[in-house]
């Protein structure tokens, strides 16, 4: 059965999409993506014997924004309301980058709705800034405050967009205002402290070749999570679940049938 359309869930408008019958997964893209990553994996594990039910987060894809900025606990409870519109109590999960956060918090707090976790490229670990970077920071903190004492609103503002505009990561120049303080938000909140109160059964997907999430990360969250194995694609960047896209949803299957 494949269901595509929008739904509203909290009064704001998502794209979703439902491929397969069977066992219940729900499938949670990253940053910036949409269903379409999911989808390949969805139609590998469809046919198997999974319900896959993904849908684009809010601020992505062909979904509204929210009217605040979320958190990374607003997309977990966002989730949530998503299982209740389809009375689903309880789920396998896949969650890429973004989707490894909500899936660490909902994991640690909610684990009554989750039967196990399979996450690639998980983010959710905060890296410590270069002494350099920390400084250029705290100097540029300094100065816009001291502006807008000084009432040189406008110049203030012009610094920040120059600040933004050489130091701001890709993601933050090309995002709305509303999806800017999101990502603000979610950056900054450290889940280390939520992996270690995960005790679902759990794979980390990695590739060694990861830029954005390193796979120092993966180690970390593998030996801080008391049941999880990490599973290293060679060769694999950030998508380590598309790059090796037979091996992973074999890997999935495996961990979701209880193997």
């Amino acid at each position: 059965m494949d269901l595509c359309g929008k739904v509203y869930i909290n009064e704001i408008q998502i794209k979703q999409r439902v491929l397969g019958a069977g066992e219940p997964v729900l499938l949670v893209h990253g940053w910036g993506a949409s269903i379409e990553l999911l989808q390949p994996l969805a139609q590998r594990l469809s046919p198997v014997g999974y319900r896959c039910y993904m849908f684009d987060l809010p601020g992505f894809g062909e979904s509204e924004e929210p009217a605040r900025a979320f958190s990374v606990r607003d997309y977990a409870e966002f989730c949530l309301a998503y299982l209740d519109h389809h009375q689903l109590q309880r789920v396998q999960y896949f969650g890429h980058s973004l989707g490894g956060r909500i899936g660490l918090l909902l994991g640690a707090e909610y684990p009554e709705r989750l039967r196990a976790l399979a996450l690639s490229n998980s983010a959710g670990i905060r890296p410590k800034p270069s002494a350099r970077a920390a400084l250029r920071l705290r100097l540029y903190q300094a100065l816009r405050q001291r502006l807008r004492a000084l009432g040189a609103q406008t110049s203030a503002e012009k610094l920040a967009a120059l600040y933004t505009q050489r130091y701001g990561s890709a993601d933050y120049i090309a995002a709305s205002p509303i999806m800017r303080q999101t990502l603000v938000k979610i950056v900054n909140q450290d889940l280390l402290p939520f992996a270690r109160r995960v005790t679902l059964p759990t794979i980390l997907l990695w590739g060694d070749q990861d830029q954005e999430t390193p796979l120092w990360m993966g180690e970390a969250l593998a030996a801080a999570m008391p049941d999880a194995a990490l599973i290293v694609q060679p060769g694999a960047g950030h998508y380590a679940y598309l790059d090796a896209l037979g091996k992973s949803s074999a890997v999935i299957d495996a961990l979701f049938r209880g193997g």
